[in-house]
């Protein structure tokens, strides 16, 4: 029935992947099935791989017995002793050989879709499980077809799908034409493991300049973070513990030859490579380049920052659409303000005259508190009277009949009064 087996075990084996064990026992489960339909779902059966006969044997199991009620089952004393055994005792489980040729055409049909069915479901798991060790890296292959927007990817050994939502929206690709992407996802659905590529994933752009940069991939340089709006521009920010190293320097190449690899790949995204800085103001500053900074305020608070830059760095800054801006703030994670000088000066001096207002309070003790953080009379009411009391300058008299005023004016200007239950120092 099988010609040849045991080459057959170990070429399908070395061909298709797949374990020697698993071929062996979807071959003992397909000639067991076969036996079934012969001899009926009743009966005793198991099948073994005789490795030095290069067969599956299959054996039907029968109880010795003094009286047979089920030839299916039993056998008597008088023919196991004189055809299997010549101890056998009652009681005893005796397994007879039996031909696997004498199964019939439909039960040797049968066994053969058993085996091509088990042998296709590990292909799939070993493809699954080899892909979902890659999960995060680099997949090279060619374009196979389309289907409904979606590129079909040829890997191999199996087959990725980059969804639209995964692919830059000007590249256009033909047939057979060399792809990369990025291995985001990796599921396992009735056809059989569904790999997931992307070309627009952020880590798509990491994982392109650790192949290009080889300190990246010995671990000397480390990648913080990626912002990318795919197919325009990106930003990735790059740090490392090695004085002697320059990160940004290293990611640019000579000449600029390994960051123009990936921009290669990317057909023409722009990438802005920034170093990293425990400072997060002067992170930020590096975020915005190419826009040169004057000077930053801090909300620690609200994870905020308001970005003074010169008036001819404006648009710049903020590049097209918000863009540069917009990159930055997912690169470092904070909110970014930017204003001109121009801007921040009128804003400033309104915010002078707002707290001048108060009496006892001049123009320099107003700048004073604006560098605090206090802006208005309207957050001056709301102050905590120790924190303002801790202000070079500031007592503590001073600074609860600075609460008072502001209260008054604020309650003169709204009808009515602020911080409801907040106490007010006498």
């Amino acid at each position: 029935m099988f010609p040849e087996l045991k080459r057959l075990i170990e070429q399908m084996g070395k061909d298709r992947g797949i374990d020697r064990e698993i071929i062996v026992k979807a071959l003992e489960d397909a000639m067991l099935t076969a036996a079934r339909k012969k001899l009926g779902p009743d009966v005793e059966l198991e099948a073994h791989y005789n490795d030095d006969a290069g067969e599956i044997e299959v054996f039907q199991f029968k109880t010795v017995m003094e009286k047979v009620l089920d030839p299916n089952l039993h056998i008597s004393v008088a023919e196991a002793r004189s055809t299997l055994d010549e101890g056998a005792e009652p009681g005893d489980s005796l397994g007879i050989k039996i031909e696997t040729n004498t199964f019939g055409r439909i039960a040797v049909q049968t066994a053969k879709q058993i085996i091509i069915q088990r042998v296709k479901d590990a292909e799939r798991d070993n493809i699954y499980d080899e892909y979902h060790d890659k999960k995060g890296e680099l997949a090279n292959g060619f374009v196979q077809r389309f289907e409904g927007g979606n590129i079909i990817v040829n890997l191999g050994r199996a087959e990725g799908i980059i969804p639209v939502s995964e692919q830059i929206f000007k590249e256009a690709y033909k047939r057979g034409e060399r792809i990369r992407a990025f291995i985001c996802e990796v599921k396992k659905i009735t056809k059989g493991p569904q790999i997931i590529l992307s070309r627009t994933h952020p880590g798509f752009l990491k994982a392109l300049f650790e192949v290009e940069v080889p300190e990246i991939s010995e671990g000397l340089i480390e990648i913080v973070n990626v912002s990318r709006e795919p197919g325009k521009r990106a930003k990735i920010s790059v740090r490392t513990r090695d004085k002697d190293i320059d990160p940004v320097g290293a990611c640019v190449g000579m000449r600029g030859a390994r960051v123009q690899s990936v921009v290669q790949e990317l057909r023409g995204e722009k990438i802005d490579i920034v170093p990293y800085s425990d400072d997060q103001a002067k992170y930020v500053c590096s975020a915005l380049s190419p826009a040169k900074v004057n000077r930053v305020l801090l909300d620690d608070e609200n994870r905020a920052m308001e970005v003074i830059v010169p008036d001819d760095q404006l648009s710049l800054a903020i590049g097209k659409n918000g863009q540069n801006v917009r990159l930055a703030v997912k690169l470092t994670g904070w909110k970014i303000d930017v204003k001109s000088e121009t801007a921040a000066a009128a804003k400033t001096d309104d915010s002078q005259k707002d707290l001048m207002k108060i009496p006892g309070i001049g123009e320099a003790t107003a700048e004073r508190l604006l560098k605090a953080g206090l802006k208005s009379v309207a957050m001056l009411a709301t102050a905590d009277a120790e924190q303002l009391a801790a202000i070079p300058g500031v007592g503590e008299k001073t600074a609860a009949m600075w609460i008072q005023e502001a209260v008054k004016i604020i309650g003169q200007e709204t009808g009515g009064e602020i911080g409801g239950d907040k106490e007010v120092p006498a």
